[in-house]
């Protein structure tokens, strides 16, 4: 449904109906549906209902699984993301720690989602004008990315860039 954001989320939930008729009301699986709806309103720019989506995947997750566990990284992340395009960077740089305080845990040093993770947090401090942190975090993104990544990876290529801008920031 790529680019037909209406016929996704309808899709969406219709899974998440057939789930909700089969599966216990706090099953993961219907964390990782509501995950799913709500970044495909976070690509329609519909925060709140995409925000609310996040926490209803984040309160089934609370349920079901244990606190560390990698879906809990991937609401963070996107609470995060959504908290970004709010505006509000001290807030979405503190679901990015989490992110990554469980990405940290559960996938090796040099895993690309802790790449990932290491850029958002550059784009928040960069966001609040903490340029000496944002190149920091950024240098450890484009080193996780050089060692987990091809070099024409478009991920490692974004980190790259967003390192030689903060440079000139310096």
């Amino acid at each position: 449904h790529v680019g037909n954001y209406s016929k996704a989320v309808s899709s969406h939930e219709e899974a998440l109906a057939v789930q909700r008729k089969s599966l216990l009301s706090n099953h993961p699986d219907l964390g990782g549906s509501y995950n799913n709806i709500g970044f495909v309103y976070y690509y329609m720019g519909d925060y709140p209902t995409a925000m609310l989506c996040y926490e209803k995947a984040v309160a089934i997750q609370q349920q079901s699984l244990p606190s560390n566990h990698p879906h809990f990284a991937k609401s963070y992340n996107r609470i995060g993301m959504i908290n970004d395009n709010m505006g509000d960077y001290p807030k979405s740089l503190s679901y990015h720690k989490k992110d990554f305080a469980i990405l940290q845990q559960s996938f090796p040093s040099n895993h690309p989602s802790l790449g990932a993770s290491y850029n958002n947090m550059g784009l928040m401090y960069e966001n609040m004008d903490n340029y000496s942190k944002a190149h920091s975090f950024y240098e450890r993104a484009v080193l996780v990315g050089q060692q987990s990544l091809p070099t024409n990876h478009p991920n490692l290529q974004q980190w790259r860039k967003n390192l030689e801008n903060i440079e000139k920031k310096l």
